[in-house]
């Protein structure tokens, strides 16, 4: 029963959230990174259930933008899992995707786009460090923006092969409100259905921030827990390079 809950808390960790979406938040928005502009990421996600743990500690991502409108983006993470009974650390699933956006491409302030990831099993099934298989997510992101105020959602579809698994979807919508230049709060709620069969949903909310120190150097953190599901705890905290 313990291998199981692991596997169910590592497909909602790793799966739904992109790794991890819109850092800090798991709902993520249309906007790809800047022409030839590069963004980096060092950073731990994780998820806290009962007497069990699951997290990165720590991935990189790594953002990139080729041509206008356009990213590409890779995750490397080194994953954590824990219980009373034992733990793992390793290499976990690697993630790619390219975000595309289509609507307002000179960054007007509605915009919409697509952000298609897909999760490889470089991770150790055996020791709850990976899938052990191949995923695909198909994701559509909208973002509107009235002065301080920025509002991003959409939702998308996992692919979800194995045994005892079963396709499931995403939505959710995060809102956020830039209380000074250098800093922004948000708050996050989104509905995740069961990944496995037999399995239930689960619907989260999270608080969460963004800090500039300049134009560089950025720190992104949130919180948060389920709503209606079993996650008591899950959390991001990274730094943020742009260039």
């Amino acid at each position: 029963m313990k291998k199981i809950l692991n596997l169910v808390l590592f497909s909602l960790f790793l799966f739904p959230t992109s790794l991890l979406a819109g850092p800090p938040y798991d709902t993520d928005d249309p906007v790809p990174v800047d022409f030839h502009h590069w963004e980096f990421y060092c950073s731990s996600v994780g998820f806290v259930n009962e007497n069990t743990v699951v997290s990165t500690a720590p991935h990189i991502e790594v953002n990139y933008g080729p041509f206008h409108n356009v990213q590409l983006h890779i995750i490397t993470p080194m994953s954590y899992v824990t219980d009373k009974e034992k733990s793992a650390y390793g290499y976990g699933d690697t993630e790619l995707g390219m975000k595309f956006r289509f609507v307002n491409r000179d960054s007007g302030r509605f915009q919409i786009g697509v952000f298609p990831l897909i999760e490889l099993p470089t991770g150790n099934a055996n020791k709850d460090l990976g899938s052990g298989n191949t995923s695909i997510y198909i994701p559509i992101w909208i973002q509107k923006a009235i002065g301080k105020w920025t509002s991003y959602g959409g939702g998308g579809y996992w692919i979800n092969p194995g045994k005892g698994n079963q396709n499931y979807e995403f939505v959710g919508c995060q809102t956020q409100y830039q209380i000074i230049k250098s800093t922004s709060i948000g708050c996050e709620a989104y509905y995740v259905t069961a990944s496995q069969i037999g399995g239930k949903g689960d619907f989260r909310f999270r608080l969460g921030s963004v800090i500039d120190f300049n134009d560089y150097h950025h720190l992104l953190f949130s919180i948060g827990r389920s709503i209606i599901g079993d996650t008591n705890l899950q959390w991001y905290l990274g730094y943020q390079l742009t260039i």
